[in-house]
C-alpha cells in the first residue's frame, strides 16, 4: 500500500509536469490595474467585448450601453454609475463588483455569476436576470424594484429573479 501511494504521487507528478495547466497570457481581451490606466468614464458603447476581463479596475461612469459582452469578467471592479443599458452580459462573471448608481436597464444577464456583487440604487428594468446566480439578499434588494420585460428575449425581470 506504502508503494501504490508513492507510485500514485509519482505518476501525478510526472502528469503535471508533461502537461501543465494552460496559462494564458494578457491580451488586448484582459484589462487589468496598471499605473497611469484611465478607464473611468470611457466610451465602450456598442463594442464587440466578447470574453473580456475587466479586473480590479475602477469604470466608474464609463458607458458599455449596447455592448456585447457575453463572457465578460467584472472580478473586483467598481462600476459605480456605469451605463449598461442594453448589454448581453450572458455567461458573465462578475465577482466583487460594486454597482452602484448603474444602469442596468434592458440588459441581458443569463447564466451570469454575479456572487459577491452589490446592487445599490440600480435601474433594472426589462433586465432579464434568467438563470443567473446572486446572493440572496441582493436578489431581495433587486426584487423590491423589479419591473418590464426585457425587449430582447421578452422575459419578465420578475420572473428571471425569481420574486414572490
Amino acid at each position: 500500500m506504502k508503494y501504490g501511494k508513492l507510485l500514485a504521487s509519482f505518476v501525478l507528478a510526472m502528469v503535471l509536469f508533461l502537461f501543465p495547466l494552460s496559462a494564458q497570457a494578457a491580451s488586448s481581451s484582459s484589462i487589468t490595474r496598471s499605473a497611469g490606466d484611465e478607464l473611468k468614464g470611457k466610451d465602450y458603447s456598442g463594442q464587440n467585448l466578447i470574453g473580456t476581463e475587466f479586473t480590479n479596475v475602477n469604470l466608474e461612469n464609463a458607458n458599455f450601453s449596447n455592448a456585447d459582452l457575453r463572457g465578460g469578467v467584472f472580478n473586483g471592479t467598481v462600476l459605480q454609475g456605469v451605463n449598461l443599458h442594453g448589454v448581453d452580459f450572458s455567461n458573465g462573471i462578475a465577482y466583487l463588483a460594486k454597482f452602484r448608481g448603474a444602469n442596468l436597464s434592458d440588459a441581458i444577464f443569463t447564466d451570469a455569476m454575479m456572487l459577491r456583487s452589490t446592487f445599490d440604487d440600480v435601474d433594472i428594468t426589462g433586465a432579464d436576470f434568467t438563470n443567473a446566480v446572486l446572493d440572496g439578499p441582493q436578489v431581495k434588494k433587486l426584487c423590491a424594484k423589479a419591473t418590464g420585460v426585457n425587449p430582447k428575449t421578452g422575459v419578465d425581470t420578475r420572473e428571471s429573479l425569481g420574486c414572490k
